[in-house]
């Protein structure tokens, strides 16, 4: 069930502060003090839906953020950077290509994600210290509801603030609400910043319900094993490394015993939450995550840990991340999707033998048919059919999200712009692959490799496959299993946005995007990358085809549309043009496939414009945005981008 944004803190009246280093929008006590209103846990729950209003604000989390930040990276692109006349410039393709401007036009607005992530740190920190002020600071003395929601806002600050240091790096410190004297404010280190959330989330884990219980029985609300996870993910973002202006990239924590301590926690910490879980993870299907994400369902216990909610005909989660379609059909009014893609190379990363790249990469779009027949069962609709793009390297979706999957048959999207997802912040995979690093981080090889076998025998299960076992069996010390963790994050959660994050504090987000470009090149080129996969394979391109060959609609119905349900020839190693040829299919394409033998003089110029583009400068020197020019200009001299 979707949770009302609409909600505000009931008996406060809004008032609107600008608060210049910030640019907060907050809500003020007016007819109700604190105490009255955080003694029952009905009023102070709405401290909650508040924040979940600024997470769903046109220019925040909804549109901005979860669009924008994360690409490119070496499993995930913004379609189109190579595709618009000058990616240095483009308002959006700037972003992807590391040539982020303080002006952006879609970002340098005084409503945008920074002003409302604070608004919500803001609405978070008038929470907690009236519940504090409320109980005198114990909160043993609250009802147990009460206890949880206290728990609840110090974790949802905690998320807002990783999200912001992983944008931007230092940040304002602001774990008060906001007084005249703290109006404006500078950045802080993130250091101090994260380490006071982790703080706070063991505090937080006192308090809040385990999966299941009263508010935590759904993913749209906090459960203690997102407290779990979330502190993992903190303690690995501090114990890894990030960009320093002067300095380059470098450990956060420099002193060694300390991030020792970090991983522990993050090892602790995911291993509680495993312990804690109702299901094991190969009692989960893959798939069954993402149908139950498009399918709206947000039964705790299940893999999904926690999910920024949208209510219906609201958020842009599926229209950036998921599958393209190019017209309205009985699936949706919105056409939209494809926005964030796989790189061209993805597909071709992942074995044949893994269930995991049919379901995450999808190279067919959803068109109208081209004969102009209507649906046979919706004849109020056009039929559509699956067809390839023409577009030379944005033509790749990603398939965890599809509008096919979702409730279309009585809840189908009608909205012209957003399409009521949820986004998945954390699911179950990632605390066992947490648990695997940190283990590994920590010498401790045999359970490095316990936690990560469960995501492993998941994903190989085709045909018969060792692949799991060899894996393994080839992490012969700390260093390979790295390499192997750093693979395996790559195939199980590309398209969920977490892939550039992992790059910059493994501190090889500029090594990994040299490499991504030189298989571009080679894909590009059908030639052999001098890079190897973990198991030693070279990335061999000569083994695929220079074109692909398709009937429309790839021979299968509208009423398929399972992962598996198309038909394109030439997309596997060896396979040969006179099988395809062969095959009767009369479309063909070498645009998608992304060739640089290409006949079409165009979509070669297209291809090298992918490739040229892919970055534009140093990514680990631009790995985090700036601050926007109107929050700096505003700022009373206080913010600055150190020389961005």
């Amino acid at each position: 069930m979707k949770i009302n944004k609409s909600l505000y803190l009931t008996g406060l009246t809004l008032c609107t502060i600008s608060l210049a280093s910030c640019s907060l929008d907050v809500d003020q006590p007016s007819a109700m003090e604190g105490s009255v209103i955080y003694s029952s846990a009905e009023l102070a729950n709405n401290a909650v839906m508040s924040i979940h209003q600024s997470f769903g604000e046109t220019n925040s989390y909804r549109g901005r953020y979860i669009p924008y930040f994360g690409t490119n990276n070496d499993c995930e692109i913004f379609n189109n950077y190579g595709g618009v006349a000058d990616p240095s410039t483009d308002k959006e393709a700037s972003m992807a290509v590391y040539n982020t401007q303080v002006d952006n036009t879609y970002m340098n607005t005084s409503n945008n994600a920074w002003a409302k992530m604070y608004e919500g740190i803001e609405r978070a920190n008038m929470g907690i210290k009236d519940i504090e002020d409320t109980y005198n600071n114990d909160i043993s003395t609250a009802s147990r509801d009460l206890q949880h929601l206290y728990g609840e806002l110090l974790t949802l600050r905690g998320m807002i603030y990783y999200d912001l240091v992983k944008a931007w790096g230092d940040v304002p410190y602001r774990f008060e609400p906001v007084t005249s004297e703290t109006l404006y404010l500078g950045r802080t280190s993130r250091v101090i910043i994260l380490q006071k959330v982790i703080e706070d989330l063991k505090v937080a884990k006192k308090w809040i319900y385990e999966v299941g219980k009263n508010y935590a029985s759904s993913t749209e609300r906090v459960s203690k094993a997102f407290v779990h996870g979330l502190m993992a993910r903190t303690a690995l973002l501090l114990a890894g490394k990030s960009y320093y202006t002067g300095e380059g990239v470098r450990y956060n924590i420099e002193d060694e015993a300390e991030r020792t301590a970090l991983y522990q926690l993050a090892y602790n910490e995911c291993v509680e939450a495993i312990n804690e879980h109702p299901k094991k993870l190969n009692e989960l299907e893959f798939k069954t995550n993402f149908t139950n994400l498009c399918k709206d369902i947000t039964t705790a216990g299940l893999e999904s840990i926690y999910e920024i909610p949208f209510s219906a005909g609201r958020g842009r989660v599926l229209y950036t991340w998921g599958g393209r379609h190019n017209t309205a059909s009985r699936f949706t009014a919105l056409a939209k999707g494809g926005v964030c893609g796989p790189i061209p190379t993805l597909w071709y990363d992942y074995s044949k033998d893994d269930i995991r790249r049919n379901i995450t990469v999808v190279p067919f779009q959803w068109s109208e048919d081209p004969n102009g027949a209507k649906d046979p069962k919706y004849p109020d609709y056009s039929l559509i059919v699956r067809t390839l793009s023409n577009l030379s390297g944005g033509g790749w979706s990603f398939g965890k999200l599809r509008w096919e999957w979702m409730n279309w048959e009585t809840n189908r999207v009608t909205s012209s712009n957003d399409d009521g997802v949820n986004w998945q912040v954390m699911r179950l995979a990632d605390i066992y692959m947490m648990a695997a690093e940190a283990a590994n981080e920590l010498g401790d090889l045999a359970n490095a490799k316990a936690y990560l076998q469960p995501v492993l025998d998941r994903a190989y299960t085709l045909n018969g496959t060792t692949l799991a076992t060899d894996k393994l069996n080839a992490a012969t010390s700390k260093d390979r299993m790295f390499e192997l963790i750093v693979e395996e994050r790559k195939l199980e959660f590309a398209g969920e946005a977490l892939r550039k994050v992992d790059l910059m504090r493994w501190g090889i987000l500029s090594a990994k995007m040299a490499e991504a470009k030189d298989k571009l090149e080679n894909l590009a080129n059908r030639t052999t990358s001098t890079y190897t996969d973990f198991m030693g394979n070279a990335y061999d391109y000569t083994q695929y085809l220079k074109k692909v060959y398709y009937v429309v609609g790839m021979e299968h119905t509208i009423d398929q549309i399972g992962e598996n349900d198309y038909t394109i020839y030439g997309m596997e190693a060896g396979d040969d043009d006179a099988t395809a040829k062969g095959s009767g299919a009369d479309n063909r394409t070498s645009a998608f496939i992304f060739s640089l033998a290409d006949t079409n003089a165009q979509n070669v110029a297209k291809v090298q414009k992918y490739i040229d583009n892919f970055y534009l400068n140093d990514p680990d020197s631009k790995m985090f945005w700036p601050i926007w020019k109107v929050f700096v200009d505003s700022s009373n001299g206080m913010l600055n981008n150190n020389g961005y």
